[in-house]
Formats: C-alpha cells, sequence, structure tokens
C-alpha cells in the first residue's frame, strides 16, 4: 500500500492505500489518546439550539485553533461515549467532525473530516440498511432509519490536505450522520412526524448521561 512520507504521517498525516482513501485504522488507540488528552470536553449542544439547524460555516483556516478544537472534539466524544461528533455538537459553526467507529467488523476507524461532502451512490449500490440510529444531540431517543449500507465522504484533513474515507454498515451510517448535521440535519428530521416525536418524548423522559447545553 501508497503510504505517505514518515514526517507526515509524524505531524498527523493519515497514510493512504493504493485508490487514495486514508487508512483510519492504524495507531488508532495511540492517535485518538493524543488528540483526547491534549482536548478539553465541551457539553453537547442539544436538539433546538439554533447551531444545530443550519448550514456550517466552511473551514478555511487550517491553523493551530482548528487543531484545537479537534483536540477538544475527540476529548467531547470520549466523554459522552460517542462514535462521531461534529462541531456543532459542541456549539462550534464549522464544518468539522471526528469519528471513533467501529465498521460490522469490529475493525476500529478513527478521524477527522473538514468540509466534508458525501458522494453519490449509484442506484446498483444503494443497499439500505435499516437499522437503530441515535444521536448525542438527541440523547437517550433512539430509531430506525433507513441508509445506504456503505458511504464515501471526500474533505480534508485538519491540516489541509485532501482525504476520502469510505465505509460500510455502522461506520458508512456514521459518516453520513456526521455530514448531515455539518449541513443543518440531525437523523430525527429525516423520520416521519409521528417517529420524530416519539423520538423527542423519549429525550424528554430520561436523562443524559453526559453534560449538555440547555435551550433558553
Amino acid at each position: 500500500m501508497a503510504q505517505q512520507e514518515t514526517d507526515q504521517q509524524h505531524a498527523g498525516v493519515l497514510p493512504v492505500d493504493d485508490e487514495g482513501y486514508v487508512i483510519d485504522t492504524q495507531d488508532c488507540e495511540e492517535r485518538e489518546s493524543a488528540y483526547r488528552e491534549r482536548g478539553t470536553s465541551r457539553p453537547i449542544t442539544v436538539v433546538g439550539n439554533p447551531v444545530l439547524h443550519k448550514e456550517c460555516q466552511d473551514v478555511t483556516e487550517f491553523d493551530d485553533e482548528l487543531r484545537k478544537l479537534v483536540d477538544d472534539m475527540f476529548a467531547s466524544q470520549r466523554t459522552a461515549e460517542g462514535v462521531g461528533l461534529a462541531a456543532n455538537q459542541i456549539g462550534v459553526d464549522r464544518k468539522v467532525f471526528v469519528y471513533d467507529c467501529p465498521d460490522d467488523e469490529g475493525v476500529r476507524h478513527v478521524g477527522v473530516v473538514c468540509n466534508p461532502k458525501l458522494v453519490e451512490l449509484p442506484a446498483d449500490r444503494r443497499i439500505l440498511d435499516d437499522s437503530n440510529e441515535g444521536c448525542l444531540s438527541v440523547p437517550t431517543a433512539y430509531a430506525s432509519l433507513a441508509r445506504p449500507d456503505f458511504a464515501e465522504v471526500t474533505g480534508q484533513d485538519e491540516h489541509g490536505n485532501p482525504v476520502k474515507v469510505r465505509g460500510t454498515g455502522y461506520f458508512a451510517r456514521c459518516l453520513q450522520h456526521e455530514t448531515d448535521h455539518l449541513y443543518g440535519y440531525l437523523y430525527i428530521d429525516r423520520l416521519s412526524k409521528r417517529e420524530r416525536k416519539q423520538a423527542l418524548k423519549q429525550m424528554e423522559e430520561n436523562e443524559p448521561r453526559y453534560p449538555v447545553v440547555p435551550n433558553d
């Protein structure tokens, strides 16, 4: 497999395979721990907060401020025991998400995507999976939601380098879910009115297990 230069890897740039997709399955524990230990956990914004319901601003500056945000996102994700987190879920209006998510084979994936765009799948590759889905911004609620069982996202890493990420099953769901966030959509926005109402009722009836930002 093609890999980038060693000094780039030390700078936090993931190697890529022969097709140009990031290899996000190597040294996962070491990389996630490094992000998280540099970061500060922040409370999670919940449905109803305006920052969750509009398209976020593109990332244009790949600087120390962005890298600090990424560190805080990994710390926040771990506190909330999530597998993916978008910047607006901690109140920041920027198109960036992080993930620490297993696929259906149990293989762990860890990475960062800025300015993500989902690649449109041809009809013959759109095999739907209607598994349950939840969201840190809709705490304690879950609902069945059909999504393609394969996803490909293009974007940039926290250093501004172009990246391509692909995943299947649960990891594909994560990539789609987090990209949705950055364009102002929660998973409950894709449910029927009845199912959305039920999910919000679940949220109201239970206490989140992590700190959240109350809506005014």
